[in-house]
């Protein structure tokens, strides 16, 4: 599915300024919030993203070790219905879910695979353990055989006849997307299919060698990972992506911008294809004019702020970028 992306049109001159005659210049101080906020959600990503790469080599480490570990005959411990293992959610704790997809060439090694990583769903469940705001950790493999934790009704939601290489969840960490073999972050959230409302992923690769065997994912909530630093700070926040995407904020904050609520939406039907947000929540679709123009100004022209001239709601906008991802959060500020 193809992102929105804004339009090409130009704007005039005033439209991307940053100021206004009459109107003063924010100082430092007036983005000490946007920079504490973005600063405290780069600190927790960066946490689980060390986390997911000291699972990766631990992951590697078992690859490294295929002929002991398998010399030793362990079994295979879950029961499968066609693709899918038949426990189900809640039922036992220490089991993920397994998948095997249709379109896997070798599906004897895609077995043996999951055999051999029979300690990873004990790996799994002590990192969501330790870190309640991630809903969701897996592994999607070369082979196409995947272990989800903790189990979900993947039945029910996966198609088998897909192929999870095409999947932005997986190819954003490959060679070729990211050749420094680093921690990733999809930064276009999407509605989790499974019935979380808004999520976002950072992924990190596994090598056999030379060879990609696997990428390891790590699904975390807006609401959990995001709206809660927000709520916590007075004032009205919102945060988007460097298309203009709305990935979260207070629902004041949005209405202000002439955007639409973000809702949880929750359906239950197979995942098909990458199921991005849809355009509705994109800055450049927002009914106020001004609020295009701030968009081009903060996120295009890499304005630090706009001011609001026509809408006498707004005074101005503040915008703070962050480092790691291009991700902006912005302060609505109202009049005095």
């Amino acid at each position: 599915m193809k992102l929105l992306i804004f339009p090409t049109l130009l704007f005039l001159l005033f439209g991307l300024g940053s100021c206004t005659p009459g109107v003063s210049v924010p100082e430092e101080e007036d983005f000490a919030k946007l920079s504490d906020l973005v600063s405290q959600i780069e600190s927790e990503i960066q946490v689980l993203s060390t986390e997911l790469e000291q699972i990766a080599t631990y992951n590697e480490g078992l690859l490294q070790q295929r002929d002991s570990i398998l010399a030793t005959s362990p079994s295979f411990k879950y029961a499968m219905d066609g693709p899918f293992s038949t426990n189900l959610p809640g039922e036992d704790p220490s089991l993920s879910t397994i998948v095997f997809l249709q379109k896997t060439a070798d599906p004897e090694k895609a077995k043996e695979l999951i055999l051999l990583t029979n300690s990873m769903d004990s790996v799994f469940a002590d990192f969501l353990n330790r870190y309640p705001k991630a809903v969701q950790i897996y592994s999607n493999s070369d082979l196409l055989a995947s272990r989800i934790y903790p189990a979900f009704d993947a039945k029910n939601i996966v198609d088998p006849t897909v192929d999870i290489r095409e999947f932005n969840f997986y190819y954003e960490a490959d060679l070729a997307h990211n050749p420094t073999k680093k921690t990733i972050w999809i930064p276009d959230p999407y509605v989790d299919p499974a019935g979380k409302g808004w999520i976002f992923s950072l992924v990190h690769p596994v090598y056999d060698g030379n060879q990609l065997s696997a990428v390891l994912g790590v699904d975390l909530t807006i609401a959990d990972a995001i709206d809660s630093y927000l709520d916590s700070v007075e004032g009205y926040f919102v945060l988007v992506n460097g298309k203009g995407d709305i990935i979260g904020g207070k629902s004041e904050a949005i209405e202000l911008l002439g955007m639409p609520l973000l809702k949880n939406h929750v359906y239950r039907e197979a995942i098909q294809e990458d199921n991005f947000r849809v355009a509705d929540f994109n800055l450049s679709r927002s009914k106020n004019e001004q609020v295009r123009q701030m968009a081009q100004a903060i996120l295009v022209a890499k304005k630090s702020h706009f001011d609001f001239v026509e809408d006498t709601r707004i005074a101005r906008v503040l915008g703070k970028s962050f480092e790691q991802i291009d991700w902006y959060l912005l302060e609505v500020k109202l009049p005095d």
